[in-house]
Parts: structure tokens; sequence; C-alpha cells
């Protein structure tokens, strides 16, 4: 048994060369969880608005709840590390995991549910950041990207499966068995953090009592969130004037928790986000890059299944056959863009990306209703490849040129950019395309598809392809000087 208090270079010693992949398949297998229990139990929702006579407003906080708790809890994770270390940070996620799927599998009522959620999404962005925190540190400069490549494909398989093996076990066993999926991935992660997590911080310090957490960040990231998502989702109501003041507040919230940041670091305090990170010209540059590319590919992801049942008219069965070879397509891009990424320039590989995305986005136009379904199998795979080449190559190209100190900041940074703009892509993808629907006299209410519903589908793809343009300028910038 290895000692419970082994550090770093104990365990490297202990096991040898295979050690820093050791380290990061248990850190992936809780990450995988964590993702898995973010996608799985939208299949769960119908089945639970019924139980609970929900209206469609609250069912969706459900996702809703997971999504902010997740957004704003990312930035906690370098003060979590610093305290506690490694191994009691990621083992305390997973027993809240864990925790949050059995309280909501044996749930009897709504709110309680909704709290599990919420105490899924706390765990979740906690642990999200610290893979590339490991890969970053425990891995040399050559061997990053093919680490990067290996947990981003075991990373993608988790929302790949996790929705059809849902699906099944929703038609099996009820939507209560969405929630303990995660158990055997929590257990399994516990097990696998006590051998091979250290105990030490990032860097192999001690982990010590330093600074206390940053809670008016919080509190202001918090609000900032919950306002600028809610504001989002009014914008598709009647109620305009709430949306606005909803949004202002956002604003204000987002403007006082940067003047907030400012202050702590001038005061000798440890920020929530630090903005020293923001000199860094590849890191700010990656951000854009970041909440550009979440806004995109979340906005897609619920985009494309819509697209394909009320624009072209096709089965749900259908949507998942022709989704399927996209997601194997993305798996193997990525284990071969990791590999890519030790030895060609990351700026290149990310612009790739992005510019495959675009392409994707941008071919969806030629489609019509007599189209072949092949077409649609062709152009969503370029969508693939080209998210392969951005998710090894973004956080190594944003984040190298950073001091060691600096890594758990920007790997928590980072990934709150990127998640923030992936928790907005959805709701602003909702809203062009019910209004580009309303300008075209359609509306998602009616069953019938017609070439006027296709056109307002094209503008909004029209309008992710120049997304996906704009982050290409960004992209440019990762060059190394």
């Amino acid at each position: 048994m290895t000692d419970p208090s082994s550090p770093l270079p104990t365990l490297a010693q202990r096991y040898g060369s295979r050690y820093r992949w050791l380290l990061l398949f248990s850190v992936m297998v809780g990450v995988m969880a964590s993702i898995m229990s973010s996608t799985i139990v939208n299949v769960a929702i119908p089945d639970m608005s019924h139980h609970f006579t929900l209206g469609q407003e609250r069912a969706q906080w459900v996702s809703s709840g997971f999504m902010v708790a997740m957004t704003v809890s990312m930035l906690a994770t370098p003060w979590l590390l610093a305290r506690y270390g490694y191994r009691s940070t990621y083992v305390g996620t997973m027993v809240l995991l864990l925790a949050g799927g059995v309280t909501g599998g044996l749930a009897n009522d709504f709110s309680l549910v909704l709290a599990a959620r919420v105490a899924e999404g706390l765990a979740a962005g906690v642990v999200q950041p610290i893979p590339a925190i490991i890969i970053l540190r425990a891995f040399q400069p050559h061997e990053q990207g093919r680490a990067s490549g290996i947990f981003g494909m075991g990373v993608v398989l988790a929302p790949a499966i996790g929705p059809s093996i849902g699906g099944v076990l929703v038609d099996l066993f009820g939507w209560r068995s969405i929630f303990f999926m995660v158990v055997p991935f929590c257990l399994a992660s516990i097990w696998l953090a006590c051998r091979f997590v250290p105990t030490t911080a990032p860097g192999g310090a001690t982990a010590t009592r330093g600074a206390a957490l940053d809670w008016g960040g919080l509190a202001l990231g918090t609000v900032g969130t919950l306002c600028l998502l809610n504001g989002l989702v009014e914008l598709r109501g009647d109620a305009p004037l709430r949306a606005a003041a909803l949004l202002a507040g956002a604003g204000l919230a987002f403007g006082a928790f940067v003047a907030w940041q400012r202050r702590m670091a001038a005061a000798g305090g440890v920020p929530l986000m630090n903005l020293a990170l923001f000199r860094h010209r590849q890191f700010a540059m990656g951000s854009v890059v970041a909440f550009i590319y979440g806004t995109a590919l979340f906005g897609s992801t619920y985009l494309l299944p819509v697209y394909m049942q009320v624009g072209l008219h096709m089965s749900a069965s259908n949507v998942g056959t022709i989704l399927l070879p996209a997601g194997i397509v993305l798996a193997v891009a990525i284990a071969i863009v990791g590999r890519l990424a030790d030895r060609q320039p990351t700026w290149l590989l990310v612009s790739t990306g992005l510019a495959l995305l675009a392409l994707s986005f941008a071919l969806m136009l030629v489609l019509r209703l007599d189209s072949t379904i092949w077409l649609l199998v062709a152009f969503a795979v370029i969508g693939r490849i080209g998210l392969g080449f951005i998710l090894p190559s973004l956080n190594l190209g944003a984040m190298r040129p950073l001091e060691k100190p600096l890594i758990p900041q920007g790997a928590s940074t980072i990934n709150f950019l990127r998640m923030l703009g992936g928790a907005a892509g959805v709701s602003l993808c909702a809203v062009v395309l019910e209004w580009r629907l309303a300008a075209h006299g359609d509306s998602l209410a009616n069953p019938l598809t017609s070439p006027a519903r296709l056109a307002a589908f094209d503008e909004v793809f029209a309008w992710l392809a120049a997304l996906c343009a704009l982050a290409l300028c960004a992209a440019w910038q990762l060059r190394e000087k």
C-alpha cells in the first residue's frame, strides 16, 4: 500500500516512468464522471417533469443549476489545491459528486433533486481544471501534447456514450437510475486517487492554510453568471425589460468582479482570478478563443439535433446514427492531434481546427430537404475533426508561456471562460433561431418544415461560422515570439 502521506517524488520513485500516466488516468476517471453527470440528465428531464408535475421552466433548472454551479466553482480550484493538496481536493470532489448522485436518485422532493444537481455541479467545476495543471506540471514539454490527446479522447467518450446508455437506463429502470450511473465511476476514482494522486499542492509544495477564499469574488461571479444565463433565457420570452435588466445586472456584476480582483491583488490578498494572467498575450488570446469556442461548441450541440429533427424532419434514432460516426472521428482526431501538438506549433493546430469548424457550419447552408443523408454526416465529421484539432492544443498554447506558479490559476480561468461561453451559447443559439424563424414567418410549434425554416437555420449556422472566423483572428496571436 502507498503511504497516505506520499508526496509526488515518492510516488514517482515507487511507480517509475509510468507514474505520470497512472496519475493522469486517475483524474481522468473522475472528470469523465463529472462530464457524464452534466450531459446524461437531459434524457431524464421528461420523465422527471412528469413525476414531479413540473413545468418546462422549473424542470430546466436541473440542467441550469448544474451549469451555473460548475462554471463558478472552477475559479475556486487553485485555492483548494493550495490549501488541501491534490488528493484531498480530488477525493473531496468525488465524494460530493457521489453524494449528489445518491441523493438525487433517492429524492422524493424536487427541491432535493435540485440541491443534488447543484452539489454535482460544484464538484464537476472544481475537478475539471485539475488535469490541465497535472499535464503541464508532471509531463515534459515533448509529452504534453500526447497526454492532452489521450486525456481528451477519454473525456470526449463520456458525453458521446452517456446519453445513449442513459436512454436505455431510463426506459428500463426510470429516471432515478440516471443519478446512480456516476456511483461506480466515483468509487473507482476515489480508490485510484488514494493510490496515485499526491497529497502535495501544485509544484510539490506542502498544502498549508494560507489566505482565506475570496468569497466576495465568488459571490460576484455567481451573481454575474446567474444574471447572464437568466437574461439570455428571458430574451426568448415576452419580457424584454426583464431580460435587459438581468443582462445589465450581469454586466455590472462582472465589472464589479474585475474591480474586486484588482483591489484584492493590490492589498496583497489572493484573488479568485489573477488578472496578471492576461498580461501574457498568448493567454489573453487563448481566453478569447476559449470563450468563443465554448459558445460555438455548446450552441451547435443544441442546434444540430434541433435542425435535423424539426428542419430536415429526421427521427431521433436517425439523429443518433448520424452523430455517432462524428463522435468516433472526434475521439480518433484528438489522439492524433495530441501527438502533433508535441511537434507542431499549437497556434497552427488551433487555427486549423477553427477553420474546419467554421467550414462545417458554412457547409450546412448547402443542405436542402432532398439532400442525401451522407452529406450531413460528412459535414458533421468535418466539424468534429476541427474540434479534435482545438481540444488538445488550446490549453497548451495558452498556458505554456505562464510561470509555473500561475498554471493552476490559468487552468481554472480558461476553463471558466470556456464554460461561461458554453452556457451562453445554448441560449444565444436558441434566441437567434427563434428570431430568424419569426422573421421568416415560422415557429418551432409548426409541425411542418419548409424552405423558409431551412433559411432561418442557415442564418444561425452562418452566425456560428462567423464566430469561429472571429476566434481565428485571436488564434493567430497564440504564436510565440
